[in-house]
C-alpha cells in the first residue's frame, strides 16, 4: 500500500476551490425562454394583439363620442352654442372701455371644462326698439314706413368693407354733454349696409328722421356705406338686418326693417333713438374642445354660469345687478347625451363580444402551454419543488414575455388613437395583460393540485346557474323593455347576447358528442375507415398528450364558446344594422315618395315629355306621373267642406308604388272598376282614413284649387299614400282618365319612380327638358322667406324642378358621425372576434398535435396516404366547427327574436322609427357561414402544411408514448 506523501493533504481536508470557479446554476427564466423561442414569441404576439385591442377600443369609443358631440353642436348653429349675456346699458358712463371690461370679467370665469373662442366673440350695444323712419323718399312697399334700430358692434369693422364715406366717429363727446332738445343735435352718425340703403332708397349724407318727441326729433346721418363680403359668416347670426334690409310682415302688409352701425363716440347718446339701450355679449363656446366624457361637468359649469354661483359672482364683479345669461347648451347637452346612450348598445355589443372571445383564447393558450410542459412541471414537483415556487417561476417567465408586449401595445394604441382620456385604456390594457400573465400559471397550479374525488354535480350545477342567469336577463329585458331615454347603457341588453351564446356553447357541448357518435356509427358501417376514425375522435374528444390525459368525455367547450360568441354577437349586430338600413331606406322613400321624384313649384306642370323620358332611364322599374293639388276641398262631409289634397295617377303603377313603400296598399281594380267613365258619372276614389271618418261611403263633390267640380264615389279607404305619406293627411286618390282630365289633371306636376335611379342623370334630363330662356324663370319660384333678399329667389336650372332621390336621402340620414362611429366600432369588433375565434380553433388543433401526429404515424405505417391523413384531420375538426356555426346562427336568431323588440333604432336611423329589430336570415347566415368558411380554410391549410412534417418527425423518432 502506497503511503501518500507528507505534503499531501487528505481528500477531506483538500483546499476548497475559489468561489469564482464554482459552477453557477443557469438563470431559470433565460433558460426556459431559450428552450422554446417560438412559443415565447407566439405568447408575446398574442399578448400584444389582445392588449392592443383592449387599449384601442376605449380610445376609439372616446374619439367617436367626441366627434359625434362636436358635429351635433356644430349643426345646431353658433346661436344655440353661445352664451348670450345681456344687461341694461348704464345711464351714465357708457363707453367701449366699459363694455370691454365686462367682457374681460365674463371670459375670466371660463376655461374649465369649456372655453370661449375669443376670436368669435361679438359684443356691443343695441337699441331695444326700432324707430320708424318718416322721410318721404324712403321705400314703403305697403304704405308702412321702414323702421331702424342702432347697434354698436366692436368687431363689425373686421367683417365688413367700407365702400363709400367714412366710419362713424369713435371720439366720445366732451364731458357735460347737453341734455334736453340740444341732445338731438347733431344727428347720430351711422354706417348703413349698401344693400339696405339701396332697398330703402337712402344714400350717403341722408339724414333719416324718426317720430318727433316732446323735446326734439331723433335723427341719424348716414356717413358711410359698407358691403358684407360673406353674409353667411357666423358673425352675422342674430344680426340679420345689418347686412341687408329685412322683410317684416304685419298681416299681408310688408315693411322694411334695417339696422345701422354707430361709432363709439355716440354710445352715450344711443338712448335718444329709442326708449332704452341694451348691452350684449355673445360668447361662442368652442365646441371643438368639448369632451363627451366630461359632459356632465360641463353642463354643471354652464348651468352655474347661467343661474348659479358663477352668475352671482359676475353680477358683483361687473357691478351690473341685472346681468342675465341665457344659453341653449344645457338642452343641447341633454340631447347629445340621450343620442349617445341610444347608440350605446350597438357600440358596446361588439366590444363585449370580442372581449369574451379573447378571454376564451387566452384561457386556451394557457391550457396549451400547461399541457406542453406538464411532464416538466410534474417532475419538478416530484423532486421537491413546491407548488407555490413553481407557480412563482412561471409568473416570472410570463412577466418577461407578456409585460413588454403589453407595454408596447398600450403605447401603440395611445399613439395611433390620440384622445385626452387615458385611464380607461390603461385600465382595460392592465386587465387583459394580467389575464394573459395569469392564464398559464393558474392552469399549472390546477394541474399540480392533487386530484380530488370527482364531483359529477359540479358541471351540471354550473351550467344550470348560467341558464338561470340568462333566462333572468332575457325576461327582465323583455319585461321592462329598453332602458329609459338618456339613462346609462343597459347592461342586461349588452350581456344577454353573450349569455345566450354561452348557453348555446354549453348545450352544444352536450349534444355534439351524441350526434357525432351517431354519425361515427353510421360511417363505421361503410367500407371507408377515415370518416369513422375522424368522427369517432371528434365524438370522444382528443386527449392532450402527456400524463395529464385523464380521458375526455367529449370535445372541449372553450372553442365552441369562442365560435358561438363571435357568431352570436356578429349576427345580432349585423341584424341590428340591417334593420337600421331597412328603416332608413323606408324613411327616405316615404320622404321622397319613391326612389326618385321630380316636382314642380306651385301649380306649374312638368315640361312635356319629361315624365315619359324619366321613366325610360336605366334602372327605373316603375314610373308614376301624377297630378297633385293641395288646395282642393270636398263638399258634403260632416264639416260641410273639408280641405284636402287630390292625387290623380294611373292606378296600377300607383298601387305598385304604394305596395313597395308599404304606405296605403290597395287593389288597383278599385279605381278601374266600371271601365271608361263618362263626364257625368262619379269617379271612383280612395279616401284617407281620417277623411273617411268625416265622409263615410257615398258620392261627394270635389272642388280643385284651379276651379271646376268633380263627382267622386268612395270605393276604398287607405291609411296613407306615397305622394302625401302623413298618416293624418286628408287625401283623395283618383284614377287618371277623361273625367279627371277635365280638372286639368292631364298634365302631371310630379313624377315618382322606383328603381336604382341615378340622381345626376335625372337632373341632367331635367336640365335638357328646359328651354334655354327658362333656366331661371320658367317655373314660378317660391316666395322668399321673411328676412331673405328678394334677389335670392332665382334658381339654377336644376332647381326649377327639384329632383330628389332616396339614395341621397339615405346618405343624409346616415351622415351623422354618431352612427358611423358606432358602425365602425362594431365591424372592427366583429373582425377582431372572428380572428380570435379562428385562433381558438387553431390553438385547439395545436393542443392535440402530439397525439394526432402519433396516430397518423402509426396509420402511415399501415398504408395511410397523405390525402387520407388530411381528410382524417378534417373529419375530426370540422364537426365541431359546423356545429358551432349552426348553433351560433340559431342563438343569434334567438337573440334577435328575444332582445330585438327592446332596441330603439331611431338614433341610428336618423329619424323616428318604431322600436324593434326585425329578424332576417341574410345578416345572421352571412356572419355564421363567413366565419365557418374562414375556420375551414384555416384547418385545411394547417392540416396540409403541418401534417406531413409531424408524421415524418414521428416516424424518425419512434413512438415514445
Amino acid at each position: 500500500m502506497t503511503t501518500p506523501p507528507p505534503s499531501a493533504a487528505p481528500p477531506s481536508e483538500a483546499t476548497p476551490l475559489p468561489s469564482a470557479a464554482a459552477p453557477r446554476p443557469a438563470p431559470w427564466v433565460r433558460t426556459r425562454l431559450r428552450a422554446a423561442p417560438l412559443g415565447t414569441l407566439l405568447a408575446a404576439a398574442l399578448a400584444f394583439v389582445a392588449v392592443l385591442l383592449a387599449a384601442a377600443l376605449p380610445r376609439a369609443q372616446d374619439r367617436g363620442a367626441d366627434q359625434a358631440l362636436r358635429s351635433f353642436l356644430e349643426r345646431s348653429g353658433q346661436t344655440n352654442t353661445s352664451l348670450q349675456v345681456t344687461a341694461p346699458a348704464p345711464l351714465s358712463g357708457q363707453s367701449a372701455e366699459a363694455l370691454d371690461g365686462t367682457l374681460k370679467s365674463l371670459l375670466s370665469t371660463t376655461g374649465g371644462t369649456f372655453r370661449v373662442d375669443p376670436d368669435a366673440v361679438v359684443h356691443g350695444t343695441r337699441t331695444t326698439k326700432r324707430q320708424p323712419l318718416l322721410n318721404p323718399e324712403l321705400s314703403r312697399p305697403s304704405g308702412f314706413p321702414p323702421a331702424m334700430s342702432l347697434l354698436y358692434v366692436q368687431q363689425a369693422p373686421a367683417h365688413v368693407k367700407l365702400v363709400e364715406g367714412r366710419w362713424p366717429s369713435s371720439t366720445p363727446p366732451p364731458a357735460g354733454a347737453p341734455e334736453g332738445p340740444a341732445a338731438y343735435d347733431p344727428p347720430l352718425q351711422v354706417a348703413l349696409s349698401q344693400r339696405a340703403a339701396e332697398t330703402l332708397g337712402a344714400r350717403l349724407g341722408s339724414v333719416l328722421r324718426s317720430t318727433p318727441l316732446v323735446d326734439g326729433t331723433p335723427s341719424v346721418e348716414v356717413v358711410g356705406l359698407y358691403a358684407v363680403p360673406d353674409p353667411t359668416e357666423d358673425f352675422w347670426v342674430g344680426l340679420d338686418c345689418l347686412p341687408r334690409a329685412c322683410e317684416h310682415y304685419n298681416g299681408e302688409n310688408l315693411s322694411w326693417h334695417v339696422d345701422a352701425l354707430i361709432g363709439a363716440g355716440d354710445l352715450a347718446r344711443m338712448d335718444v333713438w329709442g326708449d332704452t339701450a341694451e348691452d350684449f355679449w355673445r360668447l361662442p363656446v368652442d365646441v371643438g374642445g368639448l369632451r363627451a366624457d366630461r359632459l356632465d361637468a360641463t353642463t354643471k359649469e354652464i348651468a352655474s354660469y347661467v343661474a348659479g354661483p358663477t352668475a352671482a359672482a359676475l353680477t358683483r364683479e361687473t357691478a351690473r345687478p341685472r346681468l342675465r345669461t341665457t344659453s341653449w347648451l344645457p338642452e343641447l347637452f341633454k340631447q347629445a347625451h340621450d343620442r349617445r346612450q341610444a347608440a350605446a348598445p350597438l357600440a358596446l355589443i361588439g366590444p363585449a363580444g370580442v372581449g369574451g372571445v379573447a378571454f376564451v383564447v387566452l384561457c386556451l393558450a394557457g391550457a396549451l402551454a400547461a399541457d406542453r410542459r406538464d411532464a416538466e412541471l410534474r417532475l419538478l414537483l416530484a423532486r421537491g419543488g413546491s407548488r407555490a415556487g413553481i407557480v412563482g417561476r412561471l409568473l416570472g417567465e410570463g412577466a418577461v414575455t407578456v409585460l413588454p408586449a403589453a407595454a408596447a401595445a398600450t403605447a401603440l394604441a395611445v399613439l395611433l388613437l390620440p384622445t385626452p382620456r387615458l385611464a380607461p385604456a390603461l385600465l382595460s390594457a392592465a386587465v387583459v395583460a394580467l389575464l394573459a400573465l395569469l392564464a398559464f400559471p393558474v392552469r399549472a397550479a390546477v394541474l399540480l393540485t392533487p386530484p380530488r374525488p370527482a364531483g359529477r354535480w359540479r358541471r351540471p350545477l354550473a351550467e344550470l346557474l348560467v341558464v338561470i342567469a340568462t333566462a333572468a336577463a332575457v325576461l327582465e329585458v323583455r319585461r321592462r323593455g329598453v332602458a329609459p331615454a338618456g339613462s346609462d347603457p343597459d347592461p342586461l341588453l349588452i350581456a344577454a347576447p353573450l349569455l345566450l351564446a354561452l348557453c348555446g356553447g354549453l348545450l352544444l357541448a352536450r349534444l355534439q358528442p351524441v350526434v357525432t357518435g351517431w354519425l361515427a356509427r353510421a360511417a363505421g358501417r361503410s367500407s371507408g375507415l377515415v370518416g369513422f376514425l375522424g368522427l369517432a375522435r371528434a365524438a370522444r374528444g382528443s386527449g392532450a398528450a402527456g400524463t395529464n390525459a385523464r380521458g375526455r368525455t367529449g370535445p372541449s367547450v372553450l372553442p365552441m364558446v369562442a365560435l358561438l360568441l363571435a357568431i352570436t354577437t356578429g349576427g345580432f349586430g349585423a341584424a341590428v344594422l340591417d334593420s337600421v338600413d331597412a328603416n332608413r331606406l323606408g324613411v327616405a322613400r316615404l320622404a321622397v315618395g319613391g326612389d326618385a321624384a321630380i316636382s314642380a313649384f306651385g301649380k306649374a306642370s312638368l315640361p312635356d315629355g319629361l315624365a315619359k323620358a324619366a321613366g325610360e332611364l336605366p334602372g327605373v322599374r316603375t314610373s308614376v306621373p301624377l297630378w297633385i293639388d293641395h288646395d282642393s276641398s270636398v263638399i258634403g262631409t260632416t264639416q260641410r267642406s273639408t280641405q284636402i289634397s287630390v292625387i290623380v295617377a294611373e292606378p296600377a303603377a300607383y298601387a305598385e308604388l304604394s305596395r313597395t313603400l308599404g304606405c296605403g296598399s290597395f287593389d288597383p281594380g278599385l279605381l278601374t272598376a266600371g271601365g271608361a267613365q263618362s263626364a257625368d258619372s262619379p269617379v271612383p276614389a280612395l279616401f284617407s282614413a281620417g277623411l273617411a271618418r268625416l265622409a263615410g261611403p257615398g258620392t261627394y263633390t270635389l272642388q280643385p284649387g284651379n276651379g271646376g267640380e268633380l263627382k267622386a264615389r268612395v270605393v276604398g279607404v287607405i291609411d296613407c299614400t306615397p305622394a302625401r305619406p302623413a298618416r293624418d293627411a286628408a287625401t283623395v286618390v283618383l284614377p287618371a282618365g277623361p273625367a279627371t282630365a277635365l280638372i286639368g289633371a292631364d298634365r302631371p306636376n310630379q313624377w315618382l319612380g322606383l328603381g336604382s335611379v341615378d340622381g345626376d342623370r335625372l337632373r341632367a334630363l331635367v336640365r335638357a327638358a328646359l328651354p334655354p330662356a327658362s333656366s331661371t324663370s320658367q317655373a314660378p319660384a317660391p316666395a322668399p322667406a321673411a328676412g331673405q333678399d328678394p334677389a335670392a329667389g332665382t334658381h339654377p336650372a336644376d332647381e326649377v324642378y327639384p329632383v330628389r332621390t332616396s339614395a341621397e336621402a339615405v346618405a343624409e340620414l346616415g351622415a351623422d358621425p354618431l352612427q358611423r362611429s358606432a358602425q365602425r366600432l362594431f365591424w372592427a369588433s366583429v373582425a377582431g372576434g372572428g380572428g380570435f375565434a379562428l385562433l381558438a380553433v387553431l390553438l385547439t388543433l395545436m393542443r392535440t398535435v402530439p397525439e394526432r401526429a402519433a396516430l397518423l404515424a402509426r396509420l402511415r405505417t399501415m398504408g395511410l396516404r397523405r390525402r387520407q391523413g388530411v381528410a382524417l384531420i378534417l373529419a375530426e375538426t370540422l364537426p365541431q366547427t359546423l356545429g358551432a356555426t349552426l348553433g351560433g346562427a340559431l342563438v343569434a336568431a334567438a337573440a334577435v327574436a328575444l332582445l330585438g323588440p327592446a332596441m330603439d333604432l331611431s338614433t341610428l336611423v336618423g329619424a323616428s322609427v318604431p322600436t324593434g329589430v326585425r329578424l332576417t336570415a341574410g345578416p345572421v347566415l352571412t356572419q355564421a357561414l363567413g366565419l365557418a368558411a374562414l375556420v375551414a380554410v384555416a384547418v385545411l391549410v394547417e392540416a396540409a402544411t403541418s401534417g406531413r412534417r409531424q408524421i415524418t418527425t414521428e416516424l424518425r423518432a419512434g413512438d415514445q408514448r
